[in-house]
């Protein structure tokens, strides 16, 4: 049994943030699965959306976030961020260290992403993401009242109503992957910062850490979950089964890339005004469109009328990771994909973190604050992340301890060591196949309701497999895989038209009696429990 003030689940930008602020008040415990760094947040490439430029306006950028949000974002929320972004992003440079790279004139320098009507991406060359861990870590570590579990995993949450009656979240269940031994925390705040789920496709940019953990726990315990139909695809991945998804930053299309065909053709100008820039969205419809109708297997991402110094300098990862598979950007075009990427739905939350239940906050990619609707505009993630752990580690301060008579510890029953892992294995691969392929890019009544048929099958057998074997972190990813993808497909079902992310053949148009959230809580309607 451990006790600290504030239980962060999570180690990327939303809970380093938070850890940080929250310090100064009581002694904070991170909990990761793997190395600190290993976080969606690690691999971002783009930046932080923020505008810092006199050539830019806060009203441009609300505006932009609207407009990619096809009508569900919530508007208070937008601005919130909007308006608090760029205070936070120059404490990142001020304070923490963080080298975003600069003008000639000493000034951030800015990129222009899709969906965007300014410059207002800043960014450190194309490992933004990286850098920011880094200097947030080097805080972290240097702060004698933060504490960081690295290679420990959140079973499930401790909440009053399942333990003592009454409510609120008061810990956690935490497996202690080097030991096996389950842990019990206690903390009179849990924040959750779990990050994404895109590896419940088949094909994603996000790290193998991102199964959807937080959503899954926070279901579980009784929060509500939205918008969890609306996945964002990124339109451009590496396509080179060596690379394991590598991104190819968005930001490359904004300093002048086009896609083109195999052939060379453009076909950008067929979607939309914006062409090569168009929200992500309309962008990796068009590629999919594309690839269905001519059999390739990629389309191509032309860099090579850009001057080839200027590549280089810009893009140095993503110019030496092409290297590697004899691909240059400054002489041959890069064959791109879309591959899941970044889910706009989650927990909910308000514009403090709170979830619905007391002493449990959300923040970053794992909560639905509203602010990204059915389309997250390019590279607002991390500047949510930033914007929430800031104001969740304001309120969490005043938070109540809540705790039952008797704090709960861990029992296995009878449970023994698992023989058969290749029942582990074996779902794993199917949910992730019958997620790419029936509730993708593109979506039809018939796909979704394959998915769950077979989802609800392969739920059961692994509800059996967890209560007879002794917990792992492969069957603990598995589970919370599982069902944040029968959350997906639920959502999906709901909801009778087609809304940025959501693409429905069944429903090709958007309807505006859908304006609204899809909300699901266990126990409400024919949502999976």
């Amino acid at each position: 049994m451990t006790e600290t003030d504030y239980l962060v689940l999570g180690s990327g930008i939303a809970g380093l943030s938070f850890a940080l602020r929250a310090a100064p008040h009581g002694r904070v415990t991170i909990v990761t699965k793997r190395a600190a760094e290993e976080s969606n947040t690690q691999y971002a490439q783009g930046g932080v959306a923020a505008v810092l430029s006199t050539e830019d306006s806060l009203g441009a950028h609300i505006a932009d976030t609207l407009n990619v949000g096809e009508g569900l974002c919530h508007e208070e929320i937008v601005r919130l961020a909007c308006a608090e972004g760029p205070r936070l992003v120059r404490e990142l440079a001020e304070r923490f260290g963080v080298g975003f790279d600069r003008a000639d004139d000493g000034d951030f320098a800015l990129a222009r992403e899709g969906g965007h009507s300014a410059r207002r991406v800043v960014h450190a060359r194309d490992t933004t993401g990286r850098e920011i861990e880094r200097a947030l870590l080097v805080a972290v570590r240097a702060d004698e009242r933060i504490t960081i579990l690295t290679d420990h995993m959140a079973i499930d949450l401790l909440t009053m109503q399942k333990f003592g009656g009454g409510e609120g979240c008061f810990g956690a269940y935490v497996l202690d992957q080097r030991t096996m031994e389950v842990k019990t925390l206690v903390a009179r705040a849990v924040v959750l910062a779990t990050g994404g789920a895109g590896k419940v496709y088949l094909y994603t940019t996000n790290p193998d850490v991102a199964t959807g953990d937080g959503v899954a726990m926070a279901y579980r315990a009784g929060a509500r979950v939205a918008n969890l139909e609306f996945f964002q695809f990124h339109p451009t991945c590496l396509y080179e089964s060596r690379a394991k998804s590598f991104l190819i930053s968005e930001a490359l299309r904004g300093e002048g890339g086009v896609l083109v065909t195999r052939s060379g053709e453009t076909f950008m100008e067929r979607y939309h005004p914006m062409k090569s820039l168009a929200p992500r969205d309309v962008v990796a419809r068009a590629i999919d469109d594309v690839l269905k109708k001519s059999g390739d297997d990629s389309v191509f991402l032309d860099m090579t009328h850009l001057d080839g110094a200027f590549l280089v300098d810009r893009f140095p990862a993503i110019y030496q990771r092409c290297l590697q598979f004899g691909i240059d950007m400054r002489t041959q075009p890069i064959p791109v994909v879309p591959a899941a990427h970044y889910s706009c739905g989650g927990v909910v939350t308000d514009e403090c973190g709170r979830t619905d239940l007391r002493n449990l906050y959300a923040i970053g990619e794992v909560a639905m604050t509203g602010l990204h609707g059915a389309c997250r505009l390019a590279s607002n993630s991390l500047l949510e992340g930033l914007v929430f752990g800031a104001r969740a580690a304001e309120d969490a301060r005043r938070a109540v301890a809540v705790q039952p008579p008797v704090l709960p510890t861990w029992y296995s029953g009878g449970a023994t060591d698992s023989a058969e892992a290749v029942v582990v294995t074996q779902n794993w691969d199917e949910i992730r196949r019958l997620m790419w392929n029936y509730v993708g890019i593109v979506r039809t009544d018939k796909r979704l309701e394959r998915a769950r048929r077979r989802i609800e099958l392969i739920r059961e057998e692994i509800r059996e497999y967890y209560w007879n074997f002794k917990v792992t972190g492969d069957l603990l990813e598995l589970r919370n895989l599982a069902l944040v993808g029968h959350l997906i497909i639920e959502s999906a079902r709901r909801r009778h038209e087609s809304r940025g992310l959501h693409y429905t053949l069944d429903y090709p148009h958007k309807d505006e009696h859908w304006a609204k959230d899809t909300i699901l809580r266990r126990g409400d309607g024919p949502a999976p429990a």
